[in-house]
């Protein structure tokens, strides 16, 4: 059984809540552990319709199914399983994926996925001006660059031209001679401050002031208009970049094109000659794509300007060389659902994922209180060497006398020492030759965000009863699961020799029943099935009997020769095993005849025909003795008064 379902099942048969209980409401106390009755009863009532052990499904019965998974429990935190790497990665997975429903981390995932998808049913283009400035610039180059972009917006807005200030001001490279208009783009095109400054922005008018990695921007949206649907093409290109040309590529993509005028095939001509080899294997079909995808306008206006499915341009040149192009066909723009999967991927792992983790991290710092320390950097860019970018530096304790309090989260102090730590574990996730500075950066925000996860999630489990009584059900059933494992299931495996005693002790359990050897006959027709009886008893054989019957198309008989168990589910009810012909058994249109050849006596099953069923007993077996080894390792005390209380409630 795997990890997974068996978690799943320990859930549903015995789930166990922790929340806060009025000590007089105690039913056991199981390694000086108080278990609150007010636990059996809701797993009782719960799981009763489970319980398939009639002994089971009284109160006294479930209560010694719902103590031994107790004392199970002791006995994994006894044997500090809950202290195994593997255990906290599982746990920690699950906590993950459950807190993010109460901190709506979901929700604001969902937000970005439907705001992505209304921005990508728009094009918008756009003129940009940079003024660059970097985010760990210090303040003075801050300040100076931000009232830089302050002074030209205010002249954009004032009705300056706007590309006499591109040339004039603005710091993106190339921008003074190409000026800077973007053409058109979508959403995920541009980094998502910038694409957001666009789309709150209306045609004609200048946007806010902007910050990106790259600087301070002010963008003036230029036009907006659908997007175009994403179409499928197929193309032969001729390459004009190449050098030692034997021959003229314009030349070579007009005697194509003329190949195709006189009836030659689009796929084979592109098989042949096309050099773009990943397409022409394939005929020279390319994937879908829509405006803006490519990284050639001229193509994709090529493309665009053909109307109808099997539509030939005529050929045109793109910044990759000559092409001829033919439509295969327009799509229809996906629905949300459909752009759904894609639209998450996106959206965790790019720029909008920082959205995702900033919106999370104000909340929880709202909630509980967050106060700032010192801050990281003058220490960590001293005590962190170099030898961080190679994945070598190694952490020691910092003296009481210098870890600082970084910052401080409800009645939680995160220190010096524990980002400290947080840093020799992540190095190992890093590329050689990134700058130290950016960093230990990095490396901060998603310690912070770590820090603040796991103190709303800790709390959770206090404020919050229903996921206080799933995580404490998932958490219980992992320790279970591998209590288990190390105790019964990898024990029963291992021990080759005590399976077979076990097998040679219980040899009664792996018997078979009385057995016949013959062949059964199935047929249709009582007067054929009477038929078959008087030709078995003058000693014609099955296959012959079968031939007579089965001619053509025509099937009156079926037989089926082996041996089996008296009670077998083909053997008629009331079947008795007797050598010769059996008497015709059936009515309504199904008879049947069995020719009785042997009749096998019990006896016992060979150990490697029932190695599976003596391994499933044989765990068994260990488990009940394990369990009752633990009886008497821990001591087990029934509240008697509030047993019968609960008796009298489910039982009156």
């Amino acid at each position: 059984m795997t990890r997974n379902l068996f978690t799943y099942f320990t859930v549903l048969l015995l789930a166990a809540t922790a929340t806060a209980q009025d000590k007089s409401d105690i039913l056991l106390t199981i390694a000086n552990e108080p278990v609150p009755a007010s636990e059996f009863t809701r797993v009782y009532q719960k799981n009763l319709d489970l319980v398939q052990d009639e002994s089971q499904k009284s109160v006294a019965g479930y209560l010694d199914l719902f103590v031994d998974y107790r004392l199970k429990l002791a006995e994994a935190y006894d044997q500090n399983l809950h202290l195994s790497n593997e255990y906290k990665k599982e746990f920690s997975k699950y906590q993950e994926q459950l807190s993010r429903n109460y901190i709506f981390e979901d929700k604001v995932t969902e937000e970005l996925m439907k705001e992505a998808y209304q921005r990508g049913l728009e094009e918008i283009r756009a003129s940009h001006i940079l003024v660059q400035v970097t985010y760990d610039a210090v303040p003075q180059d801050t300040l100076a660059a931000y009232s830089k972009i302050m002074s030209i917006r205010e002249q954009a807005i004032a009705g300056a031209d706007f590309d006499a200030l591109v040339k004039q001001y603005s710091e993106e490279p190339g921008a003074k001679e190409r000026g800077s208009d973007l053409g058109y783009f979508t959403a995920f095109s541009m980094v998502y401050p910038f694409e957001s400054m666009a789309y709150q922005t209306e045609v004609g008018a200048v946007s806010d002031i902007g910050r990106t990695q790259f600087g301070y921007h002010i963008l003036k949206v230029l036009d907006r208009r659908d997007r175009s649907p994403e179409i499928s093409v197929s193309h032969i290109m001729i390459s004009d970049n190449q050098e030692a040309r034997t021959f003229n590529p314009e030349e070579r993509i007009q005697e194509v094109y003329s190949l195709l005028q006189q009836g030659e095939s689009f796929s084979t001509l592109a098989q042949q000659y096309s050099e773009d080899k990943n397409s022409a294997k394939r005929g020279g079909k390319l994937n879908r794509f829509s405006r803006g995808d490519l990284r050639s306008k001229s193509f994709e206006d090529a493309a665009y300007g053909l109307q109808n499915p099997g539509d030939v341009s005529k050929p045109f040149q793109s910044e990759f060389g000559w092409h001829i192009v033919r439509l295969e066909e327009r799509h229809s723009l996906p629905t949300f659902a459909e752009k759904r999967e894609n639209l998450e991927k996106r959206v965790k792992q790019g720029e909008r994922s920082k959205v995702v983790t900033t919106a999370i991290n104000k909340k929880i710092k709202e909630k509980y209180g967050f106060e700032e320390g010192s801050k990281y950097a003058p220490f960590f860019e001293t005590y962190v060497t170099d030898a961080v970018l190679n994945r070598r530096w190694k952490y020691d304790t910092i003296p009481a006398r210098e870890d600082k309090t970084l910052f401080s989260i409800g009645e939680r102090k995160v220190t010096f020492n524990d980002f400290a730590q947080c840093v020799q574990q992540r190095q190992m996730r890093i590329s050689n030759g990134t700058d130290k500075g950016v960093l230990l950066a990095e490396m901060y925000d998603e310690f912070e965000t770590k820090m603040l996860k796991e103190y709303f999630q800790d709390q959770l489990e206090f404020e919050n009863d229903e996921y206080a009584a799933i995580i404490s059900e998932y958490r219980n059933g992992l320790l279970i699961f591998d209590v288990m494992q190390r105790n019964v299931w990898d024990k029963a495996k291992t021990d080759s020799l005590g399976m077979f005693q076990f097998y040679e002790k219980n040899k009664r359990q792996y018997q078979w029943k009385e057995r016949i050897e013959g062949t059964i006959f199935n047929v249709n027709d009582r007067n054929v099935a009477n038929e078959i009886v008087t030709a078995l008893k003058k000693g014609e054989g099955p296959d012959k009997i079968k031939a007579r019957y089965n001619t053509g198309d025509k099937v009156q008989v079926i037989l089926t020769e082996g041996v089996y168990e008296v009670g077998h589910r083909q053997l008629p009810s009331q079947f008795k095993a007797e050598p010769g012909v059996s008497e015709v058994y059936g009515a309504n249109g199904t008879f049947t005849v069995v020719k009785v050849d042997k009749v096998l006596p019990v006896s016992v099953k060979e150990f490697d025909s029932v190695r599976g069923r003596v391994m499933s007993d044989y765990q068994n077996y260990l488990e009940r003795q394990w369990v009752e080894s633990l009886r008497n390792k821990y001591k087990v005390e029934v509240n008697m008064k509030a047993l019968k209380k609960i008796k009298k409630e489910f039982e009156s």
